[in-house]
């Protein structure tokens, strides 16, 4: 229909009343509040001083001074399949907002037409070159709507890639931790070997010089064959560590194997983190923006729902040239326009409209349950991390102090033995224990050093 001077101001009338009568997002849409503690239960050492910054942990992994588990890591987040999944998760929903925003502009279409027609003997031509134009109001915010929640969902693509590539930080590190706490045992089990290969030796000799007795040699082998049985499941443990590390980074299984073959120290982490209060950290969290862009994009779907409820405008137009002949075009004649205004109004639909706005109010309710599900998990993350990094910094104390006594009794045992002051058992009982506190060293240190990873990793770090 045409839009006359007359029907104007009532059609403006009417669309500031229908405006005002259009219902926006609910009052109890806001994020929930939780009770977020003000400092962490069981913070490592001494607080930090007022003011002072929290350790930046956008690249935790270099704290440990380790090039290789910096390079390991930057490969992995360069070449991993979740990483490169989650980038084009993030490109769909970018195009997905700007598909979105687009609607909110006119749209302006070029078309051109020729045509022939014959009818009762003669025949005619019309030529026509033109613009078509639409554009649709939005008076009561819905297609805004839909561009917020799409928006929305963009940034929380956006938080999802940085969830991914802070996993994957903490997956590689632990893997490279754990790899090389398994060659620090394995070479740990073959110098107790040896050790009880030269013990074997000895007590070899003793039965051949009848200084003892056959039981006492067998007893002797039988400790070596313990240590040496524990050698092929450290090797094979290792194998499966450079696998895991291989494909981590992009590669086939066995890629890494040359390069991780050289044993290194198990890397360890400074004990100087000045770790950020509860509500920094939770801000520092991908998953917990992700889940806050969730409720932003189910509220505006809310919004989109409501206002669908309500009538949608539209005003297209054209402009052109028609003629009979391709010359008669340049004319003044030749020009055609048109001017559309039209309007669509919901009355009868069985309710689907508000049952819609329902479903996106369900919608809404559930992302802001996930969203405490989402900081209650954050925060028993890093209350757990702290937990056992403290008790792993002292179970390594004393099983140190442990390793040392250990070996000071073997040694102690291996002397008076061969000085026949005491029996052959109390060599194998120290040789057994020195053998253990010295595996569990080498254990906890490897766990100390994940521990480190996992409270990085609980931080939100290993991202920007």
């Amino acid at each position: 229909m045409f839009f006359s001077r007359r029907l104007r101001l009532p059609l403006a009338a009417t669309l500031a009343l229908l405006a005002g009568c259009a219902s926006m997002a609910p009052p109890h849409a806001a994020l929930p509040v939780l009770p977020v503690p003000t400092d962490w239960s069981k913070a490592p050492g001494s607080p930090a001083a007022p003011g002072a910054e929290a350790t930046p942990l956008a690249q935790w992994w270099q704290r440990f001074g380790d090039p290789q588990l910096t390079e390991l890591v930057g490969q992995a987040l360069q070449a991993h399949t979740s990483v490169r999944s989650a980038q084009a998760a993030l490109q769909q929903a970018r195009a997905q907002a700007q598909v979105q925003q687009a609607g909110l502009r006119p749209s302006v279409n070029a078309s051109g037409s020729a045509q022939r027609s014959r009818s009762a003997g003669s025949t005619g031509n019309s030529f026509q070159l033109g613009f078509d134009a639409a554009w649709e109001p939005d008076v009561f915010g819905r297609l805004h709507a839909g561009a917020d929640a799409s928006e929305a969902d963009a940034r929380a693509a956006q938080a999802g890639l940085a969830q991914v590539q802070v996993s994957l930080a903490a997956e590689v590190a632990v893997n490279y931790i754990t790899l090389r706490g398994l060659q620090e045992r394995l070479s740990i089990a073959q110098r107790n070997l040896a050790s009880q290969r030269e013990t074997l030796q000895m007590t070899d000799w003793r039965v051949q010089a009848g200084l003892t007795t056959s039981l006492v040699s067998e007893q002797a082998r039988a400790a070596a064959e313990q240590t040496a049985a524990q050698i092929p499941q450290l090797q094979a443990n290792l194998a499966q560590s450079r696998h895991a590390l291989a494909v981590l980074t992009g590669r086939a299984p066995g890629a890494l194997d040359t390069l991780l073959a050289s044993p290194r120290p198990v890397p360890r982490a400074p004990d100087d983190l000045v770790l950020a209060i509860p509500a920094e950290t939770l801000r520092q969290r991908p998953d917990v923006r992700q889940a806050e862009e969730r409720i932003a994009a189910a509220l505006a779907r809310v919004a989109q729902a409501d206002a669908a409820r309500y009538p949608s405008f539209r005003i297209s137009g054209s402009l052109g040239l028609r003629a009979l002949t391709l010359g008669a075009l340049g004319d003044g004649a030749s020009v055609v326009h048109s001017l559309l205004g039209g309007i669509s109004v919901p009355l009868f639909d069985g309710g689907a409209a508000r049952a819609q706005v329902r479903v996106q109010e369900a919608a809404l309710e559930q992302a802001r349950v996930n969203y405490e599900a989402t900081v209650l998990t954050a925060l028993q993350d890093v209350e757990d991390a702290l937990v056992a990094l403290r008790g792993e910094r002292e179970r390594l104390v004393r099983l140190q102090a442990a390793a040392d006594a250990a070996g000071n009794a073997a040694l102690l045992a291996q002397n008076r033995y061969e000085s026949g002051l005491i029996d052959f058992q109390a060599v194998l009982d120290t040789q057994r224990t020195l053998l253990s506190t010295q595996d569990s060293v080498a254990i906890s240190i490897a766990n100390a050093g994940a521990g480190h990873v996992r409270l990085y990793k609980a931080l939100g770090g290993g991202w920007q």
